[in-house]
C-alpha cells in the first residue's frame, strides 16, 4: 500500500488550517473532551487534534503513515498539553499491543483507509475491553440525490484526494465491527469556501466488554 502523497499532504496542511477556522477547531475539541488515560490516535495527520487533549490523558500515541504529515505532527507534538509520541504506522497494522489503550481517536481518517473493516478490527484489538472509540468523519449524505452524486464522484475524488471516499457509511461500519455506538451528532459542514456542505458525524462508541 502506498501511503506517501507529499503533494496532497502539503495541500492538506493548508486545508486543515482553513477548516479549523471555519468550525473544525470546535469539532476537534469536542471529539476528545473528557478523555482519560492512554490514547491512540490513528491517522494523526499534521497533529491538529493535539492541542485539545485534556490533562487527564496520560499519553497519546499518534500513528501516521505519511512522511510529510508525520513531520508536521512531530513539530506540533512539542507544544501539546499532554505527552504525545508520533510513530510510523497505519490503521490496518497498528504498532501497539493488545488491549493497551483506554481510548482511540479517528478524525477524517476512516474515509481514506483501504478497508474500514480491517482498520476497525485493529482498533478493537488495541483497545481495552469497554474502551472508547471517538470518531469525527465525513460520510455519505442521507439525501438520496446528494448520496447518488457522491457515489458518482467517488472514483475521481479518490484519485485526487489520496484515497478519500466521500460515500462511506462509517457509523454502520463501526457497528458492524462490534462497537456499541452511543451518541452520534450528524451535521453538515463545508471545510473549504468552494466545497459544498458535506454530511459529517461526531460521536463515540464502546468496544465490547
Amino acid at each position: 500500500m502506498n501511503f506517501q502523497h507529499p503533494r496532497f499532504a502539503r495541500m492538506y496542511v493548508e486545508a486543515s488550517e482553513m477548516a479549523d477556522r471555519r468550525g473544525a477547531y470546535e469539532h476537534r475539541r469536542r471529539l476528545v473532551a473528557g478523555l482519560t488515560g492512554r490514547v491512540i490516535e490513528i491517522g494523526a495527520g499534521n497533529g491538529r487534534n493535539f492541542p485539545h487533549y485534556p490533562a487527564a490523558v496520560t499519553e497519546v500515541v499518534a500513528v501516521e503513515p505519511e512522511d510529510t504529515l508525520r513531520r508536521f505532527a512531530e513539530s506540533q507534538a512539542k507544544s501539546a498539553p499532554v505527552p504525545v509520541s508520533v510513530v510510523l504506522g497505519h490503521a490496518e497494522a497498528l504498532p501497539a499491543g493488545d488491549a493497551s489503550f483506554d481510548a482511540a481517536v479517528v478524525s477524517l481518517v476512516l474515509c481514506s483507509v483501504p478497508s474500514q473493516s480491517r482498520a476497525l478490527t485493529e482498533i478493537r484489538r488495541v483497545l481495552r475491553p469497554g474502551g472508547l472509540l471517538c470518531f469525527y468523519e465525513h460520510v455519505r449524505s442521507s439525501n438520496p440525490v446528494l448520496g447518488l452524486v457522491e457515489d458518482l464522484i467517488t472514483p475521481a475524488w479518490r484519485r485526487a484526494a489520496a484515497g478519500c471516499r466521500p460515500n462511506r457509511d462509517t457509523v454502520r461500519a463501526i457497528e458492524r465491527a462490534g462497537f456499541a455506538v452511543g451518541d452520534v451528532e450528524r451535521f453538515t459542514f463545508a471545510p473549504q469556501p468552494l466545497i459544498p456542505r458535506m454530511a459529517h458525524v461526531l460521536g463515540h462508541a464502546r468496544a465490547p466488554a
